[in-house]
Order: structure tokens, then C-alpha cells, then sequence
């Protein structure tokens, strides 16, 4: 598939602006959010604003970007509309605990609204995940895995996010800088095991099959089906060479993963002051999933491929 930079924009952006009104959400129900109004506002702020960036880069990739409200109506069939429906429902939530910390509101209603607004993040990354999960044409896609490791990818990046806020504005940072820790590490335990996944399975689809035929049946097209590229050819049919993919698997993987880790332990340690290497981080980990979500899209393989010769899909 074409990686369209404003979807890797939007499931990047979003992604860590849910996964920090997650655990944001969280740490107030559980009360070691630090006292004072600013702090706590200014991350949902940039929370709000990662999400909202996230959502309207979205929209540049549809062909009638101002008919992007139309696709709420269809809920009932569309993980997309569920997810457009779960997004602005969480906005509710988020937006009057983020008054309440403005103003100063310290009372039992704002523990709802943060448990709401952790649902409403939760359901939305799901959402998002399993637009993609639920393509049978793209095996790559049409994995239990998929929804996962979009959750554990957004929990991992706010995770970090709020670490790093947290020790900027000088509070006590060892709860956010472990969850950071075993949620990185979560996240890359299954990234792993969707690597292993879809490694092993090769694909079922052949253009034999698609005649009626046997899957080991040779086929092979006496012409071209086009003279010159098409939408299909652009948009399903961009691929990305093995050996570049593992190269890349590797970066994404050292970026996202194994520097953040190794210094988050470092901090987790005492063995330095906490801003510059969980900024070193989050910096980090934000390269590493640009670069897995790139993969995401490129490695993935639309059959409608098998009609212009690929051999599976």
C-alpha cells in the first residue's frame, strides 16, 4: 500500500495524544498527579492537541476532505465512523476535565470525567486499530495482533509523554517514568510477534484461485492490464524490497524500543537527571514510530495486486 503521510501523521499524532490522556486520566483516579492546576491542564492541553492534530490530518487524504463529517452516520458497519463517533464523544469528557483543572475545580465529578475520558481513548485507538484489522484483502492487516499493538504503540508514546511532562515541571516522576518502562516494553514484545506473524503466513491468495483453480496453479497475464499506472497501481500497489524492510524493521525497532529502554532504566536508576534523557526519548521513540508506521503501510499487500501479476497477496 502507498504510505499516505497524512495517515502516518494521524495514527502518530493521535496515537500518543490518547495514550497521554490514558494514563493522564489515570494518575488523577489515582491521586499522584502533582498538586497544582497547571501542570496537570497543560499536558491534557498538548494531549488535546496532539488528537486534535492527528484527527485533521486525517481528512487530508480523502478526496472530499469537507464531507469528512458525513462519515459519523455510518456506525453500525464502519470502524471508521466508530471511530469518528468514539473520538468526539471522548472530546466531552476531556474538554470539561480540562476546564475544571483551569479554573481550579477540585471535586469528586472531575475522577468521572477522567475514568470517561480513559474509556473514550481506549475505544477510540481500538477503533483506529481495527479499521485496518478488519481488511480481509491486505493479510497483513487482517490480524488479531493489529488493534494490539495500535493500543500498546499510543500507551507506550503517552507513557513517555507524560514522564517527561511530569519532569519538566519538576514533580516526582518514578510511577510515570516505570509505566513508561513496562509499557515500552509491552508494546515491543508484540510489535515482535506481529513481525513473526506475518512473516510465517505468506499469503493464501493466488491468481489461480481467483480463476477457480488450484492456489499452485500457474497463471501468468498474456498482456497488460493497463498501458500506464493507475489509482489502483499507485495506491495498492507500492512495495517495499525485502532487505530494505528488515533494514528499516531494525531502525524502527532501535529508535522506538531499544534507546528509549535503556534510558528510561538510566533514569529509573538515579544515573542521570531525568529531563534530558526522557527527552532524549520521547524524541526518539517519535522517529522510531513514524518509521514503524511507514513499514506499516508498505509492507502491506492488496490482492487486487494479483491482476497485475504479483504472484501473492
Amino acid at each position: 500500500m502507498h504510505p499516505a503521510y497524512s495517515v502516518i501523521v494521524f495514527t502518530t499524532a493521535s496515537g500518543a495524544g490518547y495514550g497521554l490522556l490514558f494514563w493522564l486520566s489515570l494518575a488523577h483516579v489515582a491521586g499522584w498527579l502533582p498538586e497544582g492546576r497547571w501542570t496537570p491542564f497543560i499536558a491534557l492541553a498538548l494531549a488535546l492537541v496532539l488528537i486534535t492534530l492527528g484527527l485533521l490530518s486525517s481528512t487530508l487524504h480523502l478526496g472530499r476532505p469537507e464531507r469528512a463529517w458525513r462519515a459519523v452516520s455510518q456506525w453500525r458497519s464502519s470502524w471508521l465512523s466508530r471511530e469518528g463517533v468514539a473520538a468526539l464523544a471522548t472530546y466531552v469528557p476531556a474538554g470539561l476535565l480540562a476546564l475544571a483543572w483551569l479554573f481550579g475545580v477540585d471535586a469528586a465529578p472531575t475522577g468521572v470525567l477522567a475514568t470517561l475520558s480513559a474509556i473514550g481513548a481506549v475505544a477510540t485507538v481500538w477503533c483506529t486499530g481495527m479499521i485496518y484489522a478488519s481488511l480481509r484483502t491486505i493479510r497483513q492487516w487482517h490480524q488479531p495482533l493489529v488493534p494490539v499493538v495500535y493500543l500498546a504503540l499510543a500507551a507506550a508514546s503517552g507513557a513517555l509523554l507524560l514522564a517527561l511532562i511530569l519532569s519538566l515541571a519538576g514533580a516526582e516522576t518514578a510511577r510515570a517514568v516505570a509505566t513508561a518502562g513496562w509499557s515500552l516494553t509491552a508494546a515491543m514484545v508484540l510489535k515482535l510477534a506481529y513481525y513473526a506473524a506475518i512473516d510465517r503466513n505468506p499469503g493464501q491468495n493466488t491468481a489461480g484461485l481467483a480463476l477457480g483453480m488450484t492456489a499452485e496453479a500457474r497463471v501468468r497475464p498474456l498482456d497488460p492490464p493497463h498501458t500506464q499506472p493507475n489509482y489502483v497501481m499507485r495506491e495498492m500497489g507500492y512495495a517495499v524490497a525485502r532487505r530494505h524492510a528488515t533494514r528499516l524493521r531494525r531502525i524502527a525497532l532501535a529508535c522506538l524500543f531499544a534507546l528509549p529502554l535503556a534510558l528510561v532504566l538510566l533514569v529509573l536508576a538515579g544515573g542521570a537527571p531525568a529531563v534530558p534523557p526522557l527527552l532524549l526519548a520521547a524524541v526518539s521513540a517519535t522517529a522510531g514510530l513514524v518509521t514503524e508506521r511507514w513499514l506499516f503501510f508498505a509492507e502491506a499487500e492488496h490482492v487486487a495486486m494479483l491482476f497485475y501479476g504479483r504472484a501473492r497477496a
